[in-house]
């Protein structure tokens, strides 16, 4: 994906391929999604960033059915909690992801980066987080359990009021301070940190 978004500030904005990657990273850093950066600051059609770079890339050869991670979240247990899906990428990528892995039926519903919208909303904005809860029918913040990858978002949703856990994969590098309630390598630690959401608690 990297490639692929540095590709398109390459073509789109007349950039060497040094400053397109150091740009890209840039908007990602300040926004949360380099989309955003390129919406803000430079008019690009979002739909047709989409086109190009989201469902472009070859992910049938890249995510097979998770097993194991298909099993977590069986686990959860659906009269506690509802499993819902909340993703910066346009639905169209975030649904072909799930449904990939082999979880997209585990998730009652999921909340979107608009790119059609006229002004983009994304997380980590405080706005993209009570959208979620809106569309999820949560009115109670202490009901909201929330996993990200990214600094930035997992730091929006503590800030927000949600109990949260950061993804910090093993190859990946750790926030010099933790931004989260939890830091975890693995999915599967959620079973330790947010035990009470598990069948059995």
């Amino acid at each position: 994906m990297g490639e692929l978004i540095d590709e398109y500030f390459q073509t789109h904005l007349s950039l060497s391929p040094e400053d397109a990657n150091e740009l890209h990273l840039r908007y990602y850093k300040d926004y949360g999604l380099a989309i955003e950066g390129l919406v803000r600051h430079h008019k690009i059609d979002p739909l047709e960033y989409n086109r190009k770079v989201d469902d472009a890339l070859p992910l049938d050869d890249i995510i097979k059915p998770d097993l194991k991670l298909r099993r977590l979240l069986d686990d959860i247990d659906g009269s506690k909690v509802r499993l819902w899906l909340f993703t910066n990428a346009y639905i169209t990528h975030g649904r072909r992801v799930v449904k990939l892995l082999g979880i997209d039926d585990l998730f009652e519903g999921v909340t979107y980066c608009d790119y059609g919208a006229p002004k983009l909303l994304c997380k980590p904005t405080p706005e993209m987080y009570a959208k979620a809860m809106r569309e999820a029918g949560v009115t109670d913040l202490e009901d909201c359990y929330f996993v990200d990858d990214s600094n930035i978002n997992a730091a929006g949703g503590k800030a927000y009021g949600w109990k949260t856990a950061h993804l910090v994969e093993p190859e990946t590098e750790s926030p010099p301070e933790p931004v989260a309630h939890y830091q975890i390598q693995s999915l599967e630690e959620l079973r330790t940190v947010f035990p009470e959401l598990f069948k059995g608690s």
